[in-house]
């Protein structure tokens, strides 16, 4: 099975004391139950219309406070779990995309987690979260054609060998590595802060990785832990 080894520069810890993540490599197979995704993604989407979970506001209160330390602009471009609980506040659901995408919109909504789905099979190296010189390419696209954009010097990046893989932490993804349910070896990162409950983050991996073998039987996953290491 695929090993992948995500480096987390020391500069992050600084910016987000306390800051720890799941990272799951998963080996996938044949999509027997496509539509698992999105009744996961159903159910998600009624939960938070009930005000769950307890700790989302004070979790992503405290990402739009780190956001803002590397110079974003939370309410322009927030954390990904808080994009998408808003969107779901604001029109009640939310529709289904790809199988693999809507599970794991589906685990960001229900634990108020920022998760980020990645086609492994595109990296040039081992995915780094370090901050951004200014130089390093992201592809994206803008008004339907695909461009290439820099980060901002002091940024929050997710990248590779090659460029931005995810800018502003984990507000916007990029083309390149962009997951879907053809893929066959994927990666996914569940980034959080002290005010969720470490048990809820692995909680949080569990309901993915229960997803994942429901929706198709014989995936094979590794799960780690990623935090500080204190000296």
């Amino acid at each position: 099975m695929l090993k992948v080894s995500p480096s987390i520069a020391p500069d992050i810890y600084r910016i987000a004391p306390g800051f720890r993540a799941l990272s799951i490599v998963v080996q996938a197979a044949p999509v027997i139950n496509p539509d698992a995704g999105e009744a996961a993604l159903q159910d998600a989407c009624r939960a938070v219309l009930a005000g769950q979970p307890e700790w989302a506001e004070s979790h992503l209160a405290a990402w739009g406070e780190v956001f803002q330390k590397f110079g974003a602009k939370p309410k322009r471009t927030p954390c990904s779990a808080d994009a998408l609980r808003k969107r779901v506040l604001r029109d009640g659901t939310m529709p289904a995309l790809d199988p693999i995408v809507d599970l794991y919109n589906a685990v960001s909504l229900r634990y108020a987690v920022p998760v980020g789905g990645e086609n492994i099979s595109a990296y040039q190296g081992a995915p780094c979260l370090t901050v951004a010189k200014g130089t390093e390419p992201f592809d994206t696209l803008k008004e339907g054609e695909t461009t290439i954009e820099y980060p901002s010097q002091g940024e929050v990046i997710w990248c590779d060998e090659v460029g931005v893989t995810c800018r502003r932490w984990n507000w916007r993804q990029g083309i390149r590595t962009r997951l879907g349910v053809e893929a066959q070896q994927m990666w996914f990162i569940l980034e959080s802060l002290p005010q969720m409950p470490l048990v809820m983050l692995h909680e949080a991996g569990k309901m993915l990785t229960d997803g994942l073998e429901k929706m198709m039987p014989g995936v094979e996953f590794e799960a780690s832990l990623i935090q500080e290491v204190h000296q």
